[in-house]
């Protein structure tokens, strides 16, 4: 087969490559996305990153994009969550189809994407459910079932989304979140959670502690729907992730505290997102 056209959209940024079996990436264009933008913004931004891959009339283009989305209609349903905001009730499947020259475009939940390419990448070998996670500006998940998305079952949240659950009665995203963490340090505008990490490993007591306390509380209240779920496995990726010391203990210790005791591993692959939205159009085609 050809290889399969894809985009991975995160908060910040759109990534694009052609992928194809064995489901390995060559090049990848990563640009910026304004996320807060206008429509017009938000969709000149995409066909640019589009764009580098060159034109692939009648393709099948694969998706990437947080939610809340419409995936079957390629309709946005984001409303105060910060990012995209202006995609709301937006049909941006039909002038992505329209502007690529494409014979479809099939959307992905960002996080589901990225479950699946981790368990292409080999990361879930051995186990039959795991509990995907991504951490960035927000908690993403994927509960994955030999390869494919679950988003129903005993404890699940709704819609299968982490980020749905509470704690203390509150939004999990007040306590596990870029914004969460940057408000509970009193970070001035010109501070990131990088700069926070980069304190809390050179050893800033009050630091790590923020991350300690917000990744055990996320995994007291991910332990009922890994338990339910029958999870073996909890993989982990993200850019806060990509500080593993300050995520993977505690994280491990608040589902230990939950009553469930789980191996938490690193993600492997760079581009899981990308061939996750890629294999999932193709496998969408199939047949």
């Amino acid at each position: 087969m050809t290889g399969v056209p894809a985009l991975e959209i995160g908060g910040t940024h759109v990534a694009a490559a052609v992928l194809g079996p064995p489901w390995t990436v060559g090049e990848v264009h990563r640009f910026p996305v304004r996320s807060g933008g206008t429509v017009a913004e938000i969709v000149a931004d995409l066909l640019r990153a589009a764009a580098t891959l060159g034109p692939h009339p009648g393709a099948r283009w694969g998706v990437a994009i947080p939610g809340p989305f419409d995936y079957a209609a390629g309709i946005g349903r984001f409303t105060g969550v910060g990012k995209f905001d202006a995609l709301r009730g937006f049909a941006l499947g039909d002038v992505l189809a329209r502007e690529l020259g494409a014979t479809e475009v099939v959307f992905t939940n960002d996080a589901h994407a990225f479950g699946i390419g981790e368990w292409r990448a080999g990361t879930t070998s051995g186990h039959e459910r795991v509990l995907v996670l991504t951490l960035g500006t927000g908690v993403g998940s994927c509960y994955l079932d030999r390869g494919t998305p679950v988003t129903t079952g005993p404890d699940l949240p709704p819609e299968g989304r982490a980020d749905l659950l509470t704690i203390d009665g509150a939004p999990l995203e007040d306590t596990v979140s870029r914004r969460a963490l940057l408000a509970r340090a009193g970070a001035g505008p010109a501070v990131d959670v990088r700069d926070l990490a980069d304190r809390a490993l050179a050893g800033d007591p009050a630091t790590r502690a923020l991350f300690t306390d917000a990744f055990t509380a996320l995994g007291r209240a991910l332990a009922p729907s890994a338990r339910g779920f029958g999870a073996s496995l909890v993989v982990v990726g993200g850019a806060i992730a990509a500080s593993w010391d300050l995520v993977a203990a505690p994280l491990q210790a608040g589902l230990s505290d939950g009553g469930v005791d789980l191996p938490v591993v690193p993600a492997v692959s760079a581009h899981a997102g990308l061939v996750g939205a890629a294999w999932w159009a193709s496998a969408s085609g199939a047949g």
